[in-house]
């Protein structure tokens, strides 16, 4: 089979290379699934350098949020498997970016037959976490006013139209004209624009409580030092990556003195301690995207043998929305 594999950590065009491989064969509980569509990433990028939270041995096949066809499984696997579309989450070093990939038996997820490959493979990675984060870590309700730090991405826009669709008041922040009116163009009404001016006061007049009820927060460095200024009292701030490359100190005196939470979200840690909140969490996802309350953007779907200016170009920031592979039809 053709797959894309990490030969060593550099930026996506220096670490991916596109070999032929051996058929990956499951382990006992694993099951073979030929991928119909697999979504870029930003932890694809920081795979390709090194600086995920787990690094496999090289080389191995990144690609993390993968919907296919289950060809075989594994002896401890059920049998019945075999046939279905599904959507999950790959295991490295089998990764989604080939046309084979290994999931677990029990965390693949069936998809609904009139979601299409491309979008149900949006669907997961990216979705999940906004889920977990807002229904889950900080428990929105509707009229909350809730931040997205990076909303022109995959996970920022997931989060942004999950808070819609929950009835919250959304304030988007992007970086650049062209994502803000992306943003605009998928109705959100309050999108701040990081390049122009002070972003802490604007997010405190859109606020009707002079601050943020929830922060989305996935870049790290300066972003999360505004949002802890301007997040709200019993406000809530959700950590769920740092794409700025940067951690910021949490300064516990601040919350101390200011009444907000700390959260943060591994959201494949519910797949160890409630398997059965997954399952909720995208069954909801899916009925969301039948109904329209959600719609994920792709803004481009290529071939296999796009993936590494795919994943140069997520890396780089110029993205907005979901990059996928497809396979060929």
């Amino acid at each position: 089979m053709q797959a894309w594999q990490v030969t060593r950590h550099a930026e996506p065009s220096e670490a991916l290379r596109l070999s032929h491989s051996p058929l990956p064969s499951p382990t006992s509980s694993q099951v073979l699934v030929r991928v119909g569509a697999t979504a870029c990433n930003y932890a694809d990028t920081l795979l390709c350098r090194g600086r995920y939270q787990v690094n496999p041995d090289m080389p191995f096949t990144p690609g993390l949020e993968t919907c296919g066809v289950i060809e075989s499984v594994g002896r401890d696997a059920p049998a019945d498997l075999v046939g279905r579309r599904v959507l999950g989450q790959p295991v490295l070093p089998h990764g989604g970016f080939a046309e084979y990939a290994l999931m677990d038996a029990g965390t693949v997820i069936e998809v609904p037959e009139v979601i299409p490959d491309t979008e149900a493979a949006t669907l997961h990675l990216t979705y999940l976490t906004a889920w977990l984060a807002l229904h889950r870590r900080t428990r929105m309700t509707r009229g909350d006013t809730v931040v997205v730090t990076s909303a022109a991405g995959g996970v920022g826009l997931a989060a942004s139209q999950l808070a819609m669709a929950g009835g919250a008041h959304l304030i988007a922040i992007v970086s650049g004209a062209d994502k803000r009116a992306m943003l605009e163009s998928q109705g959100v009404e309050f999108v701040i624009d990081r390049l122009e001016g002070d972003v802490v006061e604007k997010v405190r007049r859109l606020c009707p409580q002079g601050g943020a009820d929830i922060v989305f927060e996935s870049i790290g460095g300066d972003s999360y030092e505004q949002a802890r200024r301007y997040v709200g009292f019993e406000g809530q701030i959700v950590v769920v990556g740092f794409a700025s490359g940067t951690i910021p100190l949490a300064k516990l005196s601040h919350p101390f003195v200011k009444n907000y939470t700390i959260a943060g979200l591994h959201w494949n840690l519910y797949w160890q301690h409630q398997p059965n909140l997954v399952r909720q969490a995208q069954s909801d996802i899916f009925t969301k995207a039948q109904t329209g309350q959600i719609a994920p953007l792709i803004s481009r779907a290529f071939d296999i043998e796009g993936v590494a200016d795919a994943l140069g170009e997520l890396a780089s920031g110029r993205t907005h929305g979901k990059l996928v592979m497809t396979a060929p039809t």
